[in-house]
């Protein structure tokens, strides 16, 4: 019996910022090792940078397990649409508090404060992670900014780390943007980065090595940009599309058709890679339309 190299055990290219999914290209690999190195030499601040869809969220979840693994305390709290004043609640509820100290009737600043000074005095560095402290509310920016200006010895072990956006930078506290001893740029996938993301996708699904052919993967490596997000949706998508039409692999042309469904008025990053590459950008109403017709995993 000839095996369906298109049946997938499981979502062979997941979105969700989950460790398990994560596939680690170059790009990330040097800033989780540059994280590594602001934990180890016991640095104060620094700030990760990267534009929409280059994964800073995953990189952050990543980054618990892989700083935590160097016997840091890490605390990760996404900022983005966070309401005023809740800031300090959410970041205590991420940290593992006694009872006690979590019902002590005490200002939530003080009890954080009371933490950094007990991993302090145990000699445990605490990473305190905030992704999108651009889109951060305005208390929060205060407050980490303090946090990572103070320059009393109970923070002599607390490392502040913050992501933004390149357009966002303006609003990351000058505190921040000041002390930051690294600023880690994330940049797109290399053409490599992108084969790799897509074997890494298929062995974690249980799937056939060649379900997508070289000249599907460099398509989808022009059309994304290396973009990961939207590598990983048009892979998804160019697989269901492939499943869809009764096909045996997914071809450079499935990728295609699967890239004019996605952005039909090529307004996205993969767009542009693909007008600098030469591709023929025809009306959506030319382009054949992807359609799924049965479920890939079970």
């Amino acid at each position: 019996m000839v095996r369906d190299p298109l049946q997938f055990t499981t979502v062979p290219f997941d979105g969700a910022a989950d460790p398990a999914s994560f596939f680690c290209g170059a790009t990330q690999e040097e800033a989780l090792a540059r994280l590594e190195w602001l934990v180890e030499q016991r640095q104060r601040c620094g700030l990760v940078v990267a534009a929409e869809g280059l994964g800073k969220s995953h990189l952050a979840a990543m980054a618990v397990r892989r700083l935590g693994g160097l016997g840091a305390e890490v605390a990760l709290l996404s900022l983005r649409g966070l309401p005023e004043g809740e800031w300090i609640d959410m970041l205590l509820g991420r940290l593992p508090l006694d009872p006690g100290s979590r019902a002590e009737p005490i200002r939530g600043l003080l009890k954080l404060e009371n933490r950094l000074r007990e991993n302090t005095l145990m000699e445990r560095p605490t990473v305190l992670l905030f992704d999108d402290l651009d889109a951060a509310p305005a208390d929060a920016r205060d407050g980490i900014s303090w946090l990572a200006a103070a320059g009393e010895p109970r923070f002599a072990s607390t490392l502040i780390v913050a992501t933004a956006t390149p357009a966002g930078l303006p609003d990351v506290p000058e505190a921040i943007r000041q002390r930051a001893t690294v600023r880690i740029e994330i940049e797109p996938w290399s053409a490599a980065d992108v084969a790799a993301y897509v074997a890494h996708g298929l062995a974690r699904a249980g799937a056939d090595p060649e379900a997508f052919t070289p000249a599907a993967v460099v398509t989808l490596g022009r059309f994304s940009g290396g973009v990961p997000r939207l590598t990983c949706r048009l892979a998804h998508l160019a697989a269901v599309a492939a499943a869809g039409e009764g096909l045996e692999r997914v071809e450079a042309a499935t990728v295609e058709r699967a890239w004019r469904e996605l952005s039909p008025d090529g307004g996205s990053s993969g767009a542009d890679s693909a007008a600098h590459a030469g591709v023929d950008d025809r009306p959506s109403h030319d382009a054949p339309q992807v359609r799924a017709v049965r479920r890939l995993w079970g």
